[in-house]
């Protein structure tokens, strides 16, 4: 999943099991001042690390995410003036624009996000975030990633306004919005069944327990079908995977349901399937090594899995979670 920046009540749940902010910062191998900045909202935090913390406060995962019913008003207010703060902040220095035209050139020329990523020198998650509009781009950065869509840079710059001149980017913007809204929202990207999801279409569910962990898959032996989150009914690849192994930890139930998008890209931070045979599949978190290579983890026992390139192709990301 994305990268994540919300309110949280991890400060709560730290002081309610008397555990102090070096601890955690300890727990995630991280500095005193960024945990600082996480428990008020303004730092980063991933699927991964959000597993860790709700681990490490003996907590359900989903307690961490604040939503209107039970966290505390002011707290869900700070979070929607700081999301409109940086939004207004993106909006003026044109982020949006700039990361709707590098899809739009991308696309034309028939290059996928890895291979612009890998030619630009950059990880898959930043170059994600610079075409969503969520991050800045430096000199150097926009040299590289030009010459990774081979356009010099004069032209790649004349070519992105003239896009979005004529009105092209604002279908992607808008797109791109609406991903940004689904994941930063105080609910976070973990909802539970309810109401909203009463008259969705329907989603195959499949996914039964395999060896050491893993689960098996197999388009011909669907499990269940269950509502589309309404988040989702745009999107037409759409599967889902039962979680029927322990091999992320044991904060999510059992009855919970990961919606696999086979479209999306993976990235440092999301949970994603792994096929490692055709119908044999591993469910790992995303993380990055220091060379800015993806390799997956699972716990219950600890176990790494490297990642060649043709393995990259394996992988399916996880986008929504119900519990």
């Amino acid at each position: 999943m994305e990268e994540i920046i919300f309110p949280n009540q991890i400060r709560m749940y730290r002081r309610l099991r008397g555990r102090s902010m070096q601890e955690l910062a300890d727990h995630l191998n991280v500095s005193l001042s960024a945990i600082s900045k996480i428990e008020k909202g303004y730092r980063r935090v991933d699927q991964e690390q959000l597993v860790r913390v709700a681990e490490f406060l003996d907590c359900p995962l989903q307690e961490l995410f604040v939503n209107e019913q039970n966290s505390q008003q002011e707290i869900v207010l700070a979070w929607r003036r700081e999301q409109e703060r940086r939004n207004k902040i993106n909006e003026k220095s044109g982020l949006k624009t700039l990361g709707a035209g590098l899809r739009q050139i991308r696309n034309e020329k028939n290059l996928t996000l890895i291979e612009v990523a890998e030619s630009a020198d950059m990880t898959l998650s930043v170059y994600h975030r610079i075409e969503m509009g969520q991050r800045e781009v430096s000199d150097k950065e926009m040299k590289n990633i030009a010459k990774a869509l081979k356009m010099p840079l004069d032209e790649l710059k004349t070519e992105i306004k003239e896009l979005d001149e004529k009105g092209f980017l604002e279908e992607i913007i808008q797109r791109n919005d609406a991903k940004y809204k689904l994941l930063s929202t105080p609910r976070g990207a973990i909802a539970s069944f309810g109401s909203s999801f009463q008259d969705a279409a329907k989603v195959s569910v499949f996914g039964t327990a395999g060896r050491e962990g893993n689960v098996i898959i197999d388009p011909e032996e669907e499990v269940k079908q269950v509502p589309c989150p309404l988040a989702l009914q745009n999107k037409k690849d759409i599967y889902g995977v039962n979680l029927c192994t322990r091999r992320l930890g044991s904060l999510l139930p059992a009855r919970s349901v990961l919606f696999v998008d086979p479209q999306e890209p993976v990235s440092v931070g999301d949970i994603a399937i792994y096929y490692a045979s055709e119908t044999e599949a591993k469910i790992v978190a995303i993380r990055e090594n220091d060379a800015g290579q993806l390799y997956g983890i699972r716990w219950n026992p600890d176990e790494k899995i490297s990642f060649d390139n043709n393995d990259l192709q394996k992988l399916q990301r996880v986008v929504f979670i119900t519990l």
